[in-house]
């Protein structure tokens, strides 16, 4: 067994030091947004269970079934945006139509939805528009640096 015992924690004077703060950087490179990804999660994760959450489910089925899929539909791009940044950051703008989708969803899917239908709409509609836009400012921001 090898004796390490004469080394002082410090990896400042090891060789390999340039090479691997090279690769961190460019595996960090387009991560702007990493506070993002996790409200975009849990914005996904409340949209699919707001039905529930709300207690609308017998009065607006149609919405339920649409909340669900546009809640996994969220999660899905937020959980794209953590694994593959580079490539899904380009999809900010969808977010953003989701969000959009959400705010007026509840007049074209619903049937006659009350107020708090409405207003959890709005809220998670309005949410995704920011979110999304914020994702895709940084996108932008990291694709200019380049």
């Amino acid at each position: 067994m090898a004796n390490v015992s004469h080394t002082s924690g410090d990896i400042a004077s090891h060789p390999d030091v340039p090479e691997m703060r090279d690769r961190y950087a460019r595996m960090l490179d387009g991560r702007d947004v990493a506070l993002v990804d996790g409200p975009v999660f849990l914005l996904g994760l409340y949209c699919a269970a707001s039905p529930w959450i709300l207690h609308y489910t017998t009065s607006q089925p149609a919405l339920v079934t649409h909340n669900l899929i546009m809640g996994i539909a969220i999660g899905v791009l937020a959980l794209g945006f953590t694994t593959t940044p580079a490539r899904m950051y380009g999809l900010s703008w969808a977010m953003c139509a989701m969000g959009t989708w959400m705010i007026i969803s509840p007049w074209i899917v619903g049937s006659s939805p009350d107020a708090g239908v409405v207003l959890n709409s709005i809220i998670i509609g309005a949410l995704a528009v920011v979110l999304g836009f914020l994702c895709a400012t940084a996108s932008a921001k990291s694709t200019s640096k380049t």
